[in-house]
């Protein structure tokens, strides 16, 4: 929502500063199809050349995420919390035969199954499984310390995936003054082949060519590298959920206290997904 609402401000008050000020939009608007045919043409090729078919898929869906925003909200992170600490307390007091049957097939799980937003998320939902699939085999005779290093990085390179969009977008925007740069060195080429028209001819053909490069550093830095940033601390809210589990399967092969267990994982969170630790404690002893 704020993502187009920012665009739109950006446009009214740049072309409407520009009207207010004597600026005559005709001009304008007759150059940028020719300028954005070269602009985004170019665009649209380089993407291509420096991207797999993988990537280019991420970065549509990284897109999608601009203007949808996280994919967990607040209840989420709670409910992951209360998932994990559900299953590790099965582990310490009914054994790993007793958690076996839910880590192996969560999608048939009566505990997973009282999560659903959270059983939608596969990468989460394999990083529980997997851990806990893990202590269920070696028959509780893991290092924590191990564990924990197995997670860290199954978490990185999944970050790392989340991350590859932003990394794409905020090279785009980097390209796109270049870009504006080529097509306005073209309008240039295109004037210098006509010089002996008339002095306004040439003042609106020139007046052409500059379009392209306003229209590369209106990209970059208005709209592309806007839309990077965005990405970039949709992607950062979409990784707590994960730091938030890991905390709570650590501290629990620590034999910590259930409360310290829950704050080590809650107090990870942002405050806009943070809950109280009370609610923590009450949602624990409904369940």
């Amino acid at each position: 929502m704020f993502v187009a609402i920012g665009i739109v401000v950006l446009i009214v008050m740049v072309f409407g500063g520009f009207t207010i000020t004597g600026g005559a939009l005709g001009p304008v608007m007759e150059a940028i199809p020719h300028e954005m045919l070269i602009i985004g043409g170019a665009a649209a090729g380089a993407l291509i050349t420096g991207n797999s078919m993988h990537e280019l898929k991420a970065l549509g869906s990284g897109l999608a995420k601009v203007f949808k925003g996280p994919k967990h909200n607040k209840q989420d992170h709670i409910d992951a919390m209360l998932l994990t600490s559900k299953l590790m307390r099965m582990l310490r007091t009914e054994g790993p035969v007793a958690m076996e049957s839910h880590v192996q097939d969560p999608k048939s799980s009566a505990i997973f199954a009282e999560y659903p937003r959270i059983l939608a998320n596969d990468a989460l939902v394999a990083l529980i499984c997997d851990t806990l699939t893990l202590i269920v085999v070696s028959s509780g005779t893991l290092e924590v310390h191990a564990v924990e290093d197995v997670m860290d990085n199954a978490m990185k390179t999944h970050f790392h995936e989340m991350q590859e969009p932003v990394h794409t977008l905020q090279s785009l925007s980097d390209a796109l003054p270049a870009l504006g740069i080529v097509a306005a060195v073209l309008g240039v080429v295109k004037t210098m082949g006509s010089i002996d028209k008339p002095p306004a001819v040439l003042g609106g053909m020139i007046g052409s060519a500059l379009v392209g490069t306003f229209l590369g550093v209106l990209l970059a830095y208005g709209i592309v590298g806007p839309l990077a940033t965005r990405l970039k601390q949709v992607a950062d809210a979409d990784e707590q959920i994960f730091h938030a589990v890991k905390q709570i399967v650590i501290a629990s092969l620590h034999n910590y206290p259930q409360p310290l267990v829950v704050e080590a994982a809650r107090s990870g969170l942002s405050h806009a997904f943070r809950p109280g630790l009370s609610e923590m404690l009450d949602g624990l002893r409904s369940r």
